[in-house]
């Protein structure tokens, strides 16, 4: 069932040149009556020192399964963080995404033991506090497309969750979230040119000062120099590893009231069945393994925008070193505040409610801390 205030977000038109992301009129605002939720893993540096950052990247994306799941795969706005996630839904909405939230936390300290920190946050609070909160469609591919935000209203909104208000309740003790289609099992991605770079881009002032929104053009506009933007998965898709590397995760996400381990022999199965598909270009009834992984590079989310732009790219040191000197020069003139977080490889994380449609999304971060290590470094710079 949805409403007309959940339709907003649907009615919203799509655009498919990445740069038009700083362009004011490719935005709405969002009712006052929506909820803006939000999560983060607390101590997520602590985790990422210790190599647990696939368990951080599966804790933000878990979120995002957890809601769409609840609200029945009704479209909604959402950002993938590394570390965590933030989402928009209708009032309507509210009080099932606040429960997915209260169950992914038990999930995560559960399954991957970590705490996962959540939050919903009304929009009118966000407006009574000179903020606003504007959303965007970016058409990543024919089957998928990908909210931007803009209006500060996001950011205001993770620093009141940080400061421990509009916390969501715990669940009760061993309630679990439906995370139906959350899976891991592409090989990490390494690098063709030098380096996957991740990249945080914010205002140091307001978010539509016309210098910081030129800055971030000018970022975009260099690595459009690289084929398809510097997109880190290859055109023809991502590789298909066997023992597929992430399957202790998703036996945990999808293994119901069974054991981790009786999950994963089914897992072990399909992917062997899949590496063979993958490998071989065989057909499976009308499954093209093919056309799969071609759909996954495009429905990737490599780049996004929510007042911040989030960049996974593949791109030469020479094209690092040019791009830390923009940034630099900007921020010492006072216009951004910017993290970078060089490294090998990039990590894929899934959602893929059928291998049959083509709305199949994936959720890519550094290998080696990514977001997250940017993150600190823009908050130290």
């Amino acid at each position: 069932m949805s409403s007309a205030d959940d339709s907003v977000y649907r009615q919203v038109p799509a655009f498919n040149d990445f740069a038009d992301v700083f362009n004011p009129a490719v935005y709405r605002p969002l009712p006052a009556s929506w909820w803006i939720g939000m999560t983060d893993v607390v101590d997520s540096t602590g985790a990422i020192a210790a190599g647990q950052y696939k368990r951080v990247n599966m804790a933000g994306a878990a979120a995002i399964s957890a809601v769409m799941n609840a609200l029945g795969h009704r479209d909604f706005p959402f950002v993938f963080g590394g570390d965590g996630a933030s989402f928009a839904v209708s009032a309507e909405d509210r009080d099932g995404a606040a429960d997915a939230l209260a169950r992914t936390a038990n999930w995560v300290a559960a399954e991957l033991d970590l705490s996962l920190r959540a939050a919903m946050v009304p929009v009118a609070e966000v407006e009574a506090n000179g903020r606003e909160v504007d959303v965007a469609r970016f058409a990543a591919s024919p089957g998928v497309s990908y909210a931007m935000f803009s209006g500060q209203g996001i950011a205001w909104a993770e620093e009141e969750m940080k400061m421990g208000r509009y916390a969501v309740a715990p669940a009760a003790d061993g309630a679990r979230p439906d995370l139906t289609g959350l899976s891991c099992r592409w090989t990490p991605i390494g690098n063709r040119r030098g380096c996957i770079l991740s990249l945080l881009l914010a205002p140091a002032g307001p978010a539509q000062d016309p210098e910081y929104l030129a800055i971030a053009r000018d970022v975009v506009s260099l690595l459009g120099g690289y084929d398809r933007g510097g997109h880190p998965v290859p055109d023809q898709g991502p590789e298909a590893g066997w023992p597929p590397p992430g399957v202790d995760l998703e036996a945990r996400a999808s293994r119901g009231d069974g054991s981790v381990f009786a999950r994963k022999l089914q897992l072990w199965a399909q992917s062997l069945l899949a590496k063979v598909l993958f490998a071989s270009g065989w057909k499976l009834g009308s499954f093209d393994p093919n056309e799969y992984r071609r759909e996954t590079a495009m429905n990737t989310d490599y780049r996004k925008f929510d007042d911040v732009l989030r960049l996974t790219v593949d791109c030469a040191p020479e094209m690092v070193a040019r791009i830390d000197a923009l940034l630099a020069e900007a921020r010492d003139r006072g216009i951004v505040r910017y993290g970078l977080c060089q490294q090998e490889a990039a990590l894929m994380t899934c959602i893929v409610p059928s291998v049959m449609e083509r709305d199949h999304m994936h959720f890519l971060d550094g290998a080696d801390g990514g977001y997250a290590r940017a993150a600190m470094a823009l908050k130290a710079g």
